[in-house]
């Protein structure tokens, strides 16, 4: 018991300057430092799964990919894909969306568009995609579209004429 909560304390010091290399590599080490039984101390004190440990002691031994790929954190294709890459109309319907109400100088590379991100995200999961507004937000970033309207276009005052009804 003594062991696993001097092991949380160096985690909890430690982990923030940690990458998910140096977290499997650290707990081998104290896990081999330990001997029997290791693993699952380490395991409890960090909240690291033994698979990942027994992970770090096979990096440590050099029988995995970390020596084919020392600058690499994680394997080449590995994390999440990203949403153009899973949905390829998905682009395509933004811009469906956006171009009739697109504002600004066509030959300047600002434009924005009057509609919001979360009713452009509404009518992009009626047409079957799976997205949410901070999506549609960096996606519209990415296409170079300000999210903002123009002033003369968002505070439209009509005055009228005094004496008329």
């Amino acid at each position: 018991m003594q062991n696993v909560d001097l092991i949380k304390q160096k985690f909890e010091t430690l982990c923030s300057f940690m990458d998910e290399r140096m977290r499997r590599l650290w707990a081998a080490a104290e896990a081999h430092a330990l001997g029997r039984g290791g693993i699952t101390a380490v395991a409890a004190a960090t909240g690291l799964s033994r698979t990942t440990i027994t992970q770090g002691m096979r990096e440590q031994q050099g029988r995995t990919e970390a020596e084919r790929f020392p600058d690499q954190i994680r394997r080449p294709g590995g994390g999440r894909k990203a949403v153009t890459e899973r949905d390829m109309t998905l682009l395509r319907d933004v811009e469906a969306l956006v171009d009739p109400l697109t504002r600004g100088d066509p030959q300047s590379p600002l434009r924005w568009t009057c509609k919001s991100t979360r009713r452009l995200a509404t009518e992009l999961q009626g047409l079957g995609h799976a997205v949410s507004a901070r999506t549609v937000a960096r996606l519209l970033r990415g296409m170079h579209y300000s999210l903002q309207a123009n002033r003369k276009m968002s505070v439209q005052r009509r005055f009228r004429p005094v004496g008329s009804p």
